[in-house]
């Protein structure tokens, strides 16, 4: 493909793949794309072991590294872990009943606070956590450095360059596309509230071209509803450079989700794909759960800000859920292309699929334009 992204990265197709998995980073660079290693759950030892077995299996194609790097969260003056003893006692007491009245037991009381403490260590949200993530990233031969919130800082960016490192940001609005310009990124990700994740209000189709005539001629790739070669033939009518996919890879037998949610997300439609701020503090699209339709209930309390909500959620909520797999309180995050989720299948298909629709969807232009 006569493209500047294949061009930048060494590759043979602009599909860019966000996954928490390894396995799904090395498939998919390996069928011709660029696999992106989400951190937001881990360590930076974990960060570090990841990211050696990616080195060790990847042949030495070209991946990247996702973080969340927030320009405002809530400062609370101590770690995670203190921040979670002053959660406030209302949404305590909200989630805790909640989860009684559905019949969930509590966890049992000699292992309750390791449990929590282990899930809410994996839960890395404050650009502190984010730093030590990079720094470890950057001892490895990562290709690219997306931040999902917010600019990342100029000298990071500089740092990224000065090690032949690229660098891109997140946008959900032409201004924040912008800002991202403006400190120096190599590229911007145009994402529209269809995605699964974090993301704004404005759909892909219009916002997809307002962000790319507001950087040009700074490359733009298109993400939020894309899972097929339509709609990447889309995003490059609209004047993108590639697609940016996320939920499309937890259908996969490389997928890191649970048989259990991989069920959930077969059997639902777009509408179960819902924007709440009820699972990180931030609004975030999620497959729709009993936990998130309490939270939309008369009488709930409001979320949290970030990073608050997403400790109340994982510490509180999700180590009783995830204990005895709740069918109806397990939720993942994953954006309105669920519906078309039907069926598991591998990364190198999706790859092909997507490839071959798109070759099919330039002839139908061609006859139709010619």
């Amino acid at each position: 493909m006569t493209n500047r992204m294949c061009e930048m990265f060494g590759i043979e197709a602009p599909i860019f793949a966000f996954s928490h998995c390894r396995d799904v980073v090395v498939e998919v660079s390996k069928a011709g794309g660029l696999g992106v290693l989400g951190m937001a759950r881990m360590s930076p030892e974990r960060v570090d072991a990841e990211l050696s077995w990616i080195d060790a299996h990847i042949g030495g194609r070209p991946y990247g590294v996702d973080i969340l790097m927030p320009t405002t969260f809530q400062d609370h003056g101590g770690a995670k872990h203190d921040a979670a003893r002053l959660l406030p006692a209302e949404h305590l007491d909200f989630v805790r009943e909640m989860l009684d009245a559905a019949g969930i037991p509590p966890l049992p009381e000699d292992e309750a606070e390791r449990i929590e403490h282990d899930l809410v260590a994996s839960f890395n949200f404050t650009p502190e956590e984010s730093a030590r993530m990079i720094e470890v990233a950057m001892r490895h031969p990562i290709s690219l450095i997306v931040n999902a919130l917010g600019s990342p800082p100029r000298e990071l960016v500089e740092r990224a360059h000065a090690r032949g490192i690229k660098v891109a940001a997140m946008a959900g609005a032409p201004r924040h596309a912008i800002r991202h310009r403006d400190v120096g990124c190599d590229f911007v990700i145009a994402v529209g509230t269809e995605a699964g994740g974090h993301t704004g209000s404005v759909t892909s189709m219009t916002l997809w071209p307002r962000i790319v005539d507001a950087v040009a001629p700074l490359p733009v790739l298109g993400a939020g509803g894309i899972g097929r070669g339509r709609q990447m033939a889309a995003a490059l009518a609209l004047g993108c450079e590639g697609a940016w996919c996320g939920s499309i890879w937890l259908k996969t037998v490389q997928s890191e989700v649970t048989p259990e949610i991989k069920a959930r997300m077969f059997a639902a439609s777009a509408g179960d794909a819902v924007l709440t701020r009820s699972v990180t503090g931030k609004p975030c699209r999620t497959l729709r759960s009993a936990f998130t339709d309490a939270w939309d209930a008369p009488g709930a309390p409001d979320p949290l800000p970030a990073p608050l909500q997403g400790i109340l959620w994982w510490g509180k909520g999700r180590t009783r859920v995830e204990r005895v797999r709740a069918p109806e309180f397990l939720t993942y995050p994953v954006g309105q292309i669920v519906e078309d989720m039907t069926g598991e299948t591998s990364v190198r298909q999706v790859v092909q699929e997507m490839l071959t629709e798109l070759a099919d969807t330039k002839e139908r232009l061609d006859r139709l334009l010619s």
